[in-house]
């Protein structure tokens, strides 16, 4: 693959009805409501269409965390929770999952404020890189080991605008951060 040519994996229709799934799985499973927790910035746009699609109660909350220190695969969080969960139904909302360490991090510092339940609901699953044992309950798709942008997941804080999920090319990508540029903007 080239930088000049992205390849679509989860096209903007494939996204809406996947979001629609999720959305009427989780409302199935939450019919008094539920507490999203989004971890910010990649899940934001699939949070805005997933509150969307839920038909129960919905309230948000947002976790930011930094990016893994380099050689330690650690995580740490920046902005926390400004809801108290105990009690709560509580999904956490993400991009993306793959190697689950991050979530299971995040599942662990939830998990200690006491909410009623807590699940997991990634847009996208990439199983091949999984360390640890971990099986969101709400998955949207399931993609193979490919670096991917677009539909809020980013490098160099390009392409999360793409209304779709595309595969990239790591190395196109760091030599030159805008090598999809004109092929996603036509610019």
């Amino acid at each position: 693959m080239t930088g000049d040519a992205p390849r679509i994996l989860v096209a903007d229709d494939e996204l809406r009805q996947g979001v629609r799934r999720l959305g009427a799985e989780v409302s199935a499973a939450h019919p008094d409501g539920v507490l999203l927790v989004a971890v910010l910035k990649g899940s934001v746009l699939f949070l805005a269409d997933l509150v969307r699609a839920i038909t129960v109660p919905v309230e948000i909350d947002f976790l930011a965390i930094s990016a893994y220190a380099e050689g330690t695969g650690r995580v740490r969080i920046v902005k926390d929770l400004d809801t108290d969960i105990g009690g709560r139904e509580v999904v956490l909302v993400e991009d993306i999952v793959d190697t689950g360490l991050t979530v299971t991090y995040l599942l662990g510092v939830l998990q200690q404020r006491s909410p009623r339940s807590l699940e997991v609901c990634a847009l996208l699953d990439r199983r091949a890189q999984r360390i640890v044992p971990l099986a969101p309950r709400y998955v949207g798709f399931e993609i193979a080991d490919e670096f991917v942008v677009g539909y809020g997941l980013d490098f160099a804080e390009r392409y999360r605008n793409v209304a779709a999920v595309a595969a990239a090319d790591i190395e196109a990508l760091r030599s030159d951060a805008d090598a999809y540029v004109d092929a996603f903007f036509g610019r």
